[in-house]
């Protein structure tokens, strides 16, 4: 098969349905080839393209490599998008990367596109996994370089970088050398032009071989991600923010199933745990009781809720300010909460516990719980501190402080789904405010 012919069957082996697509050409050979072999094999892709550019402003041929993308967009009928972003030449492989993404990901929300489509191919994913494995990265990144994550997708992983640019060649395409592909100072193009080159001459099927690394080692790491579901018992939910798992089951587990079971749990929930820090979850699993949280850095807690255990990251958030809901009908966000209302006759009977409640027409106050604070539970007697109804609703302690809570006239007349109060309770039939909530 020729090279148009091998990526068309790559890219049916993906299954991705067709949809919208921004596909991210800086210029260079392997983002140029890419572009090419899509614009060749509509009629397989079926993707709505649209071509990305984004100009780091740290060389100075940068303007004319932004020209030349746009004239290859044009040729192919793609709309064409652009950032410029002035990081001038002491930019970092790191924050040029994340600035990059960034960029990325602004225009495809622009254009509507649901997929990023980037130009890595097998020679980057050798490059990432020897560095991994220079690093000291456990069996998961070695894995390397995924073909799908998320929205973002990398068609050419199957391809040589040499075949890519032999493909230009035969087809008349031109493309850019960026000069810092070739500057030892940066770690990446280091290790390939002067550490790969040397074990290339020793070792001719070293890419090769590095990239069987990588499969073996994403055999490992999907049999792992899948086992999450089938462990029996370990119950993993996803959250805001996170997930959760019996705390019991994965307390149980011995240091080693554990510790991979835990890493595994993480990764589904965007969290990349070493053995040490994944290990001091599975000991904060045995040990822990309801309340308790243990900080694994970069804003991931481990907090043990009741019988579950939450991974969740924690953005530092101001509170949310209280919100009046004072016209006949209307629609709010507040925190994590979707909010609708309207007016309603009230039925004879109310949910105790329901995301759903009617009150006399008036001014609701939505605000987060005080300190104390108390409530008349409907069909209940006397007054109940709020924290123990939200303990007894399992509502995790992290999550509290963030609950709403519906005042009228000064005093708490619902906690949507915890508790109704016997307050402020209209007439069956009457014409009242009905408030529905939803958490999001």
């Amino acid at each position: 098969m020729n090279m148009v012919e091998r990526f068309a069957a790559h890219w049916r082996s993906l299954g991705i349905p067709p949809t919208g697509a921004l596909v991210a050409v800086s210029g260079g050979s392997d983002s140029v080839a890419l572009l090419d072999l899509l614009g060749r094999t509509p009629s397989v892709h079926g993707l709505e393209l649209a071509v990305a550019h984004v100009d780091h402003g740290i060389h100075p041929d940068s303007a004319a490599v932004a020209s030349e993308v746009a004239a290859l967009a044009a040729e192919l009928e793609c709309p064409y998008l652009e950032r410029t972003l002035s990081l001038g030449a002491g930019a970092s492989e790191t924050a040029a990367r994340t600035r990059r993404y960034r960029a990325l990901h602004e225009m495809r929300r622009e254009t509507g596109a649901t997929l990023l489509l980037t130009a890595h191919q097998a020679d980057d994913q050798a490059e990432t996994v020897l560095m991994r494995v220079l690093k000291g990265t456990g069996p998961a990144g070695l894995a390397g370089i995924r073909p799908k994550t998320g929205r973002l997708v990398r068609p050419l992983l199957p391809f040589r970088r040499a075949e890519l640019v032999r493909h230009l060649q035969g087809v008349g395409r031109r493309w850019w050398a960026d000069p810092a592909n070739e500057d030892a100072s940066h770690l990446r193009s280091w290790l390939r032009t002067d550490i790969l080159a040397e074990l290339s001459g020793r070792m001719p099927r070293v890419i090769e071989d590095l990239a069987r690394v990588g499969r073996q080692a994403a055999v490992n790491r999907a049999a792992w991600d899948s086992l999450v579901d089938r462990l029996p018992g370990l119950a993993f939910r996803a959250e805001e923010s996170g997930g959760s798992v019996a705390a019991g089951v994965l307390g149980d587990y011995d240091r080693t199933l554990g510790t991979c079971a835990f890493q595994a749990v993480a990764r589904r929930v965007g969290c990349h745990l070493g053995t040490v820090r994944a290990q001091r979850g599975v000991r904060f699993a045995r040990q822990s009781q309801s309340g308790q949280r243990l900080e694994l850095g970069n804003g991931w807690i481990v907090e043990r809720a009741f019988d579950r255990i939450r991974l969740v990251r924690e953005s530092p958030e101001d509170p949310v300010a209280a919100m009046s809901l004072e016209a006949d009908r209307g629609s709010a966000v507040w925190g994590e909460w979707s909010l609708r209302w309207q007016r309603d006759r009230a039925p004879a009977t109310q949910p105790r516990e329901g995301l759903r409640a009617w009150f006399p027409a008036g001014a609701l106050v939505v605000r987060p719980p005080r300190a104390g604070e108390r409530i008349r539970p409907l069909g209940g007697r006397g007054r109940r501190l709020i924290v123990r109804c939200l303990q007894e609703a399992r509502v995790p302690r992290s999550r509290r402080s963030r609950w709403p809570v519906v005042e009228v006239a000064g005093e708490v007349a619902w906690v949507p789904g915890v508790m109704r109060s016997a307050v402020s309770l209209p007439a069956e039939g009457m014409e009242a405010v009905r408030v529905d909530v939803e958490q999001h």
